[in-house]
């Protein structure tokens, strides 16, 4: 359980840290708006106050307690991974998750500030450095997580 935890600290603490230097240092919730690599990436001020999108669900507290219970539910799944890798998944979800949550205690809603284009395409949604660690974090646990039902049959075919 040792990497979850690391990996749930470095995640946390990485976006915590980026949402001080942009949205703080760089004042972007002042400015809202500033080309890094246009129209690739563009650091745009935004405040989620639901979920994913915006779209609205319930209020902060059902969010925060909906964010911890699902953090914990995955912190007693994890208790019986054999992959590192897993682990490590499940960590970059702990640590995503409990910076946003982080957030809307602080705030009142997410602050959102990465946004990426390409293409022609448009895109209006912006999102942080959480939501990338979710994702991975998620990705990785389809990928690698142990499957309960195979480590039954192992053990019943011994």
């Amino acid at each position: 359980m040792g990497k979850l935890w690391i990996a749930a600290l470095a995640a946390f603490g990485i976006d915590q840290a980026s949402k001080v230097l942009v949205v703080h240092m760089l004042n972007l919730k002042e400015v809202l708006i500033m080309p890094v690599l246009p129209p690739y990436l563009v650091f745009r001020m935004g405040w989620n106050e639901g979920i994913n999108f915006g779209i609205p669900l319930a209020s902060k507290w059902v969010l925060v307690a909906l964010a911890v219970g699902i953090c914990a539910a995955l912190l007693w799944w994890a208790r019986g991974f054999t992959r590192p890798i897993a682990l490590i998944s499940a960590g970059l979800v702990v640590g995503g998750a409990l910076a946003n949550v982080l957030d809307r205690l602080i705030y009142g809603a997410v602050a959102d500030f990465l946004n990426m284009s390409c293409c022609g395409i448009q895109n209006p949604f912006s999102f942080n450095l959480a939501d990338v660690f979710i994702f991975a974090g998620a990705a990785g646990l389809v990928i690698w997580a142990d499957d309960p039902k195979a480590g039954d049959d192992a053990a019943r075919s011994r």
